[in-house]
């Protein structure tokens, strides 16, 4: 079974809520959330980092777009372990929005800090999950120092960073 780590913008955009996005890349993420749902594992960090992220920008009722359907999803399911796995990451004494489990690479010190903890969830899952990224471009802009520190991004909608 595959998992992932879900950046909070793949279900804005599945929303339809993010602004200047084609509908093709709403398409894609709409998409992806469903086969996420169906057959897929999500990785979240067990202090609730990722799912307040969620619950700050989604609807847990459900409605009315996608990715809200997708957070309802997320949190009936947060204790099924076939349908989310969820890992321990460690703040950095003073510091809430650093890890240990993040890289320590100075190609990634400018790296975001509130994407920090979807960084570090996926290096210390034992699933090997990849991080789904819609429109972020500091994913972009640091994709080949995540790769060579074993994180793999898929952009959903490269056409956003291409041009």
């Amino acid at each position: 079974m595959s998992a992932y780590v879900i950046d909070t913008n793949v279900p804005i955009v599945a929303n339809g809520r993010s602004d200047s996005v084609a509908v093709a890349c709403v398409v894609k993420c709409v998409r992806k959330l469903v086969d996420v749902r169906a057959e897929a594992t999500v990785v979240l960090d067990d202090g609730m980092r990722i799912l307040s992220e969620y619950l700050r920008h989604l609807n847990p009722k459900g409605q009315p777009g996608a990715g809200d359907l997708f957070m309802k999803w997320v949190w009936d399911n947060r204790g099924v372990t076939a349908q989310c796995e969820r890992v321990n990451i460690t703040p950095l004494p003073g510091d809430p929005e650093d890890f240990v489990e993040f890289p320590r690479d100075s190609r990634l010190a400018s790296f975001h800090r509130k994407d920090r903890k979807f960084v570090a969830v996926a290096c210390a899952s034992r699933n090997n999950p990849e991080v789904l990224n819609a429109t972020d471009s500091d994913w972009w802009a640091h994709r080949r120092a995540l790769r060579e520190n074993g994180v793999r991004v898929v952009f959903l909608c490269p056409e956003q960073f291409e041009s």
